[in-house]
């Protein structure tokens, strides 16, 4: 059903006020002679009432013209005029109880259906906010559910993939078809992954909305990505950073163009950790079935410890390239500084 607009609702209660305003007009012109023609009945000729009665009679019955506008004024100065007869000889005016009934009552029904009103605009706000309130935890639960299934199934996934494609590799005498079998296995585990992410992501980003600073994933095969990802760096690291690119460009599954985003990503996060200021040069290469990625700081290299063999991120990234068919190297480069190489399967994609 059509709503009524706000101008069609002005129009309307406009409509009904000046109604209201002529029915009270009418009804003063009427209850005025009558009240003042009672009021000369009943003063009977004295003198002394007589004034003090026709103008109360007028007071109980003019107001009535003003009911629309000013509705409590006009019923408060009836009802007093109507009492302010009792003292005189005359006794109260019954013309004038009319109006004052005729008045407070219209009154009463007018604030009962604001209260009304108000007490139902309360109630549908309070189930809005419930409604909103409702809505926002269970976005935050599925973006809950989601980090864990990302940070638990994943690494698990991912873990397999990885052990399929160990085993396969480093079996002496293994039979054609067990290392079929265990390349089925890990090509399985790659797809689960990479349909996981992808839906995580939907689920992820539909549960905690869009957020200030927060990019969307990278999509496939888009040079742009890594344009934006390098200016960013410069900008933040102090340091010159350059892209190069050999080769034409190859079309990437979104697994592998997702994977190829966060290796150059980690790989500069630890050029800025570890080298700040240093020059680093970004470079990708196409080759048929294969792009290969280079991200070299001209810094002092990783200072020893556990971290020269590779900390969390370096760890995460071979896990990632590992899931998507790919290998990767992260070490101190000829000549001083540090380098990641990695190379990815390419022409996946549509």
């Amino acid at each position: 059903m059509k709503q009524p607009s706000a101008l069609g609702e002005r129009l309307a209660h406009a409509g009904r006020a000046a109604g209201l305003a002529r029915v009270g007009q009418a009804a003063a012109a009427a209850l005025c002679p009558a009240a003042v023609a009672e009021a000369v009945l009943r003063a009977d000729g004295a003198v002394g009432v007589l004034p003090f009665a026709v103008m109360l009679a007028l007071c109980t019955t003019v107001p009535v013209a003003f009911f629309a506008t000013y509705p409590l004024p006009a019923a408060l100065a009836v009802t007093a005029a109507e009492l302010l007869t009792l003292p005189l000889a005359t006794g109260p005016s019954l013309v004038g109880a009319v109006p004052a009934l005729g008045l407070w009552l219209p009154l009463g029904l007018h604030r009962w259906r604001a209260a009304k009103a108000a007490a139902s605009r309360r109630a549908e706000s309070a189930r809005a906010f419930e409604g909103t309130l409702l809505e926002l935890t269970a976005r935050g639960e599925r973006a809950r559910i989601a980090r864990e299934l990302h940070d638990v199934v994943a690494h698990h996934i991912s873990m397999i993939s990885v052990q399929a494609e160990t085993a396969r590799l480093t079996t002496p005498g293994l039979p054609p078809e067990g290392a079929a079998r265990l390349l089925a296995i890990g090509d399985t585990a790659r797809t689960a992954l990479t349909e996981m992410r992808r839906l995580l992501g939907v689920l992820r980003e539909d549960a905690d909305g869009p957020e200030p600073g927060r990019r969307p994933q990278p999509g496939r095969g888009r040079l742009l990505d890594l344009l934006e990802l390098v200016d960013e760096n410069r900008a933040t690291g102090g340091g010159r950073v350059r892209l190069i690119v050999h080769g034409a460009e190859t079309p990437l599954d979104d697994g592998v163009a997702l994977t190829a985003y966060r290796v150059v990503q980690e790989a500069l996060t630890n050029a800025r950790r570890h080298a700040p200021g240093a020059a680093v040069d970004v470079e990708v290469g196409y080759a048929p079935g294969q792009v290969r990625l280079r991200v070299r700081d001209m810094g002092p290299g990783l200072p020893p410890g556990p971290a020269a063999g590779g900390g969390h991120g370096l760890l995460g990234m071979r896990e990632r390239v590992a899931a998507v068919g790919g290998s990767v190297r992260a070490g101190p480069a000829p000549g001083g500084g540090f380098v990641v190489e990695a190379a990815l399967p390419a022409g996946a994609g549509p």
